[in-house]
C-alpha cells in the first residue's frame, strides 16, 4: 500500500475541488465484509491526472462520468484517474470492504456477554480507505451524505442526525469536513438521550454496559453541558454541527476520537468497577478535550499533518483549562503535571523527538508517529506558557479571529501565529520559533548567593534556548507546633533568561523554580533546598507545588543524578502523608514500573518491592476509617501489584474482599489473579473459573493476561504463538496477552524469547499493520530485560530488519529507555 506524500497531496489539492460524497454502506452481508458504494462529485480546475484511494476486499465496479474504469487497474490502494478534463466530474465506486479486528477502519466486535455485535469506524489518517473510496487528505473537505443498511434491531449513529426506514438509516448531510472525520457506529446500542441549548445530545454504549452507563449518565451529561456552555463563552463561533453524540465503543485504540457530532470513546470509560475521583476527572478531561476539537480540528482543520499540534495541543490545553473553570474538577493541572507532562518530557529526550510544529512531515506514515507526548503534552504546556506570557484575553482574541477566518476550511501554523500576532503587540512569531520549532527540554537551576545583612540574591541558570515566564516559590519552615510544614513566603515572577540577580531577602528553606508549573522545563534544586525536599516535601501546602517537586525528583532519577533508592526512600517517607490522588498514583506507578522493574538491579528488586508493599500497607491503614476510598483503592491496587508472596492477596481473593474494604469487584479480582499467576500461585482451572464468573470482554482480556503470566513453558509458548504466529487476536486481546507475558520474576523462563522478539515483532507488524505494530512495540517489548544483549539485538534489528515505521518508532523509544536504564544501573550500553 502506498502512503500519501505531502507533495502528492499539494498537487492533488491544486487540481481538485471536492464537493460531495454520497456513501451507501450495507452492514447486512455477513461477519467478514460489508458493502460500500460511493459517489464523489468533484471538479478539476485544469486538465490533469490524479488518483482516488481505497483498500477493498473486492472492487466490483468503477465508473467516471458514466464510463467504466477497469477495477484491475487498482494498484495497492490507488486507482488512477487519468486524463481528467477541466470541469465537473462524478466518480462511482462499488466495493466490498473487510471488517477490522484491530480498531482500524470499520471495527467489528461481538460482545461475549450477550452475543450482540457492534461496528464502528475509526478513519484517522488514512483508514477511511478501508470503508469507502476517497480523495483522502485533510484539505479536500466536502459534504458527506451517508446511508447505512443495518440489521433491524440495530441503531445507526453518524456525524449528523439520523432517520431510518425499513432498516436503512440516513444521516443529515454534514457541513464541509475532512475525510478522516466521517463516523459511523452501528449496533443494538443502549442510549440515553436529552437536549441542550436546542441540540440533541446522546450517550451510547453496548447493552451489556447499560447499568454502568445509567449509573454515571448524570455526571457525564453534567460535564458535557458545562464544557459546552463554557466553550460558548470563550468562542465567538457557535458549535458548528447539528447534534452531539458520545459513543463508548469496544476495543478502541485511542482514548477518544473527535468525529464531529459523534465522538467515540474507549468504553473502559464506562466504569464497571470502582474508580478513583482522579480517574473520573480524567474521563471528564477527555470529554472536554474532544469537545474542544469541534472548533479546533473539525471547524478549522490542519492543512497537512505537520500541524497535528494545532489539533492536539490546543484540545489538550483547552480540555484541562475548561474543566478547571467549568466543573467540580478544579485541580486538573496537578493531574496534568503528574501524568501528562512526564509523557512529554520523556518523549522529548529520546532520539525520536521532533519539534511541536515540525517544518516538514513527508508522508502519512511519518505523521502517524507524531501523535505522542510532544504533540499533546509538550504542545499543551507550550500553549499554557503562551497564555501566561500573552494573557488570556489576547490569546482568545487571536483564536476567535482564527475561527472566523478559516471556518469550515483549513489552516496552517503560519495562519494561527498571524492571527495571534494580530491581537497583541508581543512578538508571537519569535515566540513560536523558539518554542514550536525546537526540540529538547530546557533545564533551570537556581543559584542563591549571599549578600549583605543576611540577605540573598537569586540567579537562574538556563540550559536551553527558550524564553520562560515562571514563578519561583520561596518557602520557609513553620516554626509552630506542627513542624515539618512549609509556608509560602512569596512567589517571584521571573522572565528568563535573566539579566540581573533578583534579591530574595533571607535564604528560604526551599526555593522552587516553576512553582505553579506554568512552563515546560526540568528544574533542579540548590543543595539546601534539596535537603528540605528530602525532609519536608509532604509539608508543602499546595498539590501542584508538590507535583512540580515530584517531577523534578523523577527527572533526576532518569538523568542519573538521584539514586533510585533515594527516590524510593522519599516516597516511603512522604507518600503516606499525601492527599492528592493523582500524585499518589503517579509516584507509585513510576516507583513500580521504572524504579523497581528497570532502574534497580535484579538483586536490589526484592527489597524495593518490600518497601513499596510497606508503603501501601501504611496507606491502607491510614484509610481504615473509610473517609478516602479513592486513596484506599490506589493503595490496594498497588499492594496487589508489588506482592512478592501470594498469601495475603490470595486470602483477599478467597474472601472476596480486602479486610475493611473494598470488596473485590471484577477489576480487582482479575488484578489479584494476574499477580498470583506471576507468582505461580494459581492455575488454568482457577483462571477458567474466574472467566466463567466474568465472561465479559474485560474478563476475556483478564484471562488472556493471566494465562500468559503463568510461569509454565507451555503457557508461554501458547501465548507467544497467539501473539506472533496467529492473526486471530484482536487488538485488545493482543495487548492483554503481551502485558502478561514478560515478568521480571520469570526472567530465566522467558530468556530465550528476548532474541525471538525482534524478528517476530517485525513479521507481525508487516502482516497486521500499524495498530498491532504499536501494541507489539509498546506492550510486547521485553522491557524487563535491562542488559547489553537486549540493546544490541534491538539495534541490529533497526539496522538490518527494516520494521514498518510504527514499529520502528516504538523500538527506537524502547531501546533509548533501555539504554537509560543501563546507565542508571551503572552498566554499559554495549
Amino acid at each position: 500500500m502506498s502512503v500519501l506524500t505531502r507533495d502528492e497531496a499539494q498537487t492533488r489539492a491544486e487540481l481538485l475541488d471536492v464537493h460531495r460524497y454520497t456513501i451507501e454502506l450495507d452492514l447486512t452481508g455477513g461477519d467478514e465484509t460489508f458493502g460500500s458504494r460511493t459517489l464523489i462529485r468533484f471538479a478539476a480546475r485544469v486538465d490533469g491526472d490524479t488518483f482516488v484511494e481505497l483498500k477493498p476486499a473486492e472492487l466490483r465496479s468503477v465508473t467516471l462520468d458514466g464510463h467504466p474504469l477497469d477495477p484491475e487497474a487498482l494498484d495497492g490502494n490507488r486507482l488512477a484517474l487519468p486524463n481528467l478534463t477541466a470541469g465537473e466530474h462524478e466518480l462511482r465506486v462499488d466495493a466490498r470492504m473487510r471488517y477490522s479486528r484491530t480498531g482500524e477502519g470499520m471495527h467489528r466486535f461481538t460482545d461475549p456477554t450477550d452475543g450482540e455485535t457492534y461496528v464502528y469506524t475509526q478513519l484517522f489518517m488514512d483508514d477511511v480507505q478501508r470503508v469507502f473510496a476517497a480523495f483522502d487528505q485533510p484539505d479536500l473537505k466536502a459534504v458527506f451524505e451517508l446511508s447505512v443498511k443495518a440489521p433491524q434491531d440495530w441503531t445507526v449513529l453518524a456525524n449528523g442526525i439520523t432517520e431510518h426506514t425499513d432498516g436503512v438509516w440516513k444521516a443529515a448531510p454534514t457541513p464541509l469536513i475532512s475525510t478522516y472525520l466521517v463516523a459511523v457506529a452501528a449496533g443494538p446500542w443502549h442510549s440515553v438521550r436529552t437536549e441542550h441549548r436546542g441540540l440533541p445530545f446522546g450517550l451510547h454504549c453496548r447493552r451489556s454496559l447499560a447499568p454502568h452507563l445509567d449509573a454515571d449518565c448524570d455526571e457525564l451529561l453534567d460535564v458535557t453541558r458545562a464544557c459546552f456552555d463554557r466553550y460558548h463563552e470563550k468562542f465567538d463561533e457557535p458549535y458548528p454541527f447539528d447534534s452531539y453524540d458520545q459513543a463508548f465503543v469496544p476495543e478502541f485504540n485511542a482514548g477518544a476520537m473527535e468525529n464531529p457530532g459523534l465522538v467515540t470513546f474507549r468504553d473502559e470509560f464506562v466504569y464497571r468497577s470502582a474508580v478513583t475521583d482522579t480517574e473520573r476527572q480524567t474521563r471528564a478531561m477527555v470529554i472536554a478535550h474532544e469537545m474542544a476539537h469541534m472548533w479546533f480540528g473539525d471547524l478549522v482543520t490542519l492543512k497537512w499533518w505537520d500541524d497535528i499540534w494545532l489539533n492536539e495541543s490546543f484540545a489538550e490545553y483547552m480540555g484541562y483549562q475548561t474543566l478547571t473553570e467549568a466543573t467540580r474538577f478544579s485541580d486538573t493541572w496537578t493531574d496534568f503535571g503528574v501524568t501528562r507532562k512526564s509523557w512529554g518530557y520523556d518523549a522529548d529526550q529520546r532520539p525520536s523527538t521532533h519539534p511541536v510544529a515540525p517544518e516538514a512531515v513527508d508522508d502519512t506514515a511519518s505523521a502517524l508517529l507524531n501523535f505522542d507526548g510532544i504533540s499533546y503534552a509538550k504542545g499543551a504546556s507550550a500553549l499554557r506558557q503562551l497564555v501566561t506570557w500573552l494573557g488570556e484575553k489576547d490569546f482568545l482574541a487571536g483564536i476567535n479571529t482564527h475561527f472566523a477566518r478559516h471556518r469550515f476550511a483549513n489552516a496552517t501554523l503560519a495562519d494561527f501565529i498571524d492571527n495571534l500576532a494580530g491581537a497583541t503587540d508581543r512578538d508571537v512569531h519569535a515566540w513560536a520559533d523558539a518554542w514550536l520549532r525546537t526540540t529538547g527540554v530546557d533545564t533551570l537551576t537556581p543559584h542563591i548567593a549571599p549578600g549583605e545583612h543576611g540577605t540573598c540574591a537569586l540567579t537562574v541558570d538556563r540550559a536551553g534556548s527558550r524564553p520562560h515566564r515562571i514563578a519561583a516559590g520561596l518557602y520557609d519552615r513553620d516554626l509552630g507546633d506542627d513542624g515539618g510544614q512549609l509556608v509560602l513566603r512569596e512567589r517571584l515572577h521571573l522572565d528568563l533568561p535573566q539579566t540581573d540577580a533578583h534579591p530574595i531577602g533571607k535564604r528560604p528553606a526551599l526555593l522552587l523554580l516553576n512553582d505553579g508549573d506554568l512552563t515546560y522545563a526540568k528544574v533542579r534544586f540548590d543543595p539546601e533546598s534539596f535537603e528540605t525536599v528530602r525532609k519536608d516535601l509532604s509539608g508543602l501546602p499546595e498539590p501542584l507545588t508538590r507535583a512540580v517537586v515530584w517531577n523534578a525528583l523523577r527527572d533526576a532519577v532518569r538523568d542519573g543524578e538521584l539514586a533510585p533508592g533515594a527516590y524510593l526512600e522519599t516516597a516511603r517517607t512522604h507518600l503516606p502523608l499525601e492527599t492528592d490522588l493523582a500524585i499518589v498514583q503517579g509516584v507509585l506507578a513510576f516507583a513500580a514500573t521504572y524504579v523497581t522493574d528497570r532502574y534497580l538491579t535484579p538483586e536490589e528488586r526484592p527489597a524495593a518491592l518490600a518497601t513499596l508493599s510497606e508503603l501501601c500497607r501504611d496507606l491502607i491503614r491510614r484509610t481504615e476509617d473509610g473517609d478516602n476510598p479513592g486513596l484506599r483503592l490506589i493503595a490496594v491496587r498497588h499492594r496487589i501489584d508489588v506482592a512478592a508472596h501470594p498469601d495475603t492477596i490470595a486470602a483477599w481473593l478467597a474472601d472476596g474482599t480486602v479486610p475493611g474494604g473494598p470488596e473485590l469487584d471484577p477489576e480487582l479480582r482479575w488484578r489479584v489473579l494476574a499477580r498470583l499467576a506471576v507468582l505461580g500461585a494459581t492455575d488454568e482451572a482457577a483462571i477458567a473459573a474466574e472467566l466463567e464468573r466474568d465472561p465479559s470482554a474485560t474478563g476475556q482480556e483478564g484471562a488472556a493476561r493471566c494465562r500468559a503470566a503463568l510461569p509454565d513453558p507451555e503457557a508461554k509458548a501458547r501465548a507467544w504463538q497467539a501473539m506472533f504466529d496467529s492473526d486471530d487476536l484482536s487488538n485488545y486481546l493482543f495487548t492483554a496477552t503481551a502485558r502478561g507475558f514478560w515478568q521480571p520474576e520469570q526472567a530465566d523462563l522467558v530468556h530465550a524469547y528476548v532474541e525471538r522478539y525482534y524478528a517476530d515483532a517485525v513479521a507481525v507488524a508487516d502482516r497486521r499493520g500499524p495498530a498491532i505494530a504499536d501494541a507489539a512495540g509498546r506492550w510486547a517489548f521485553p522491557a524487563h530485560a535491562v542488559d547489553a544483549d537486549t540493546l544490541r539485538l534491538g539495534r541490529e534489528c533497526l539496522r538490518d530488519a527494516d520494521p514498518i515505521p510504527a514499529l520502528r518508532r516504538k523500538l527506537v523509544d524502547q531501546l533509548d529507555d533501555l539504554a537509560r536504564a543501563l546507565r542508571v544501573q551503572g552498566g554499559r550500553e554495549n
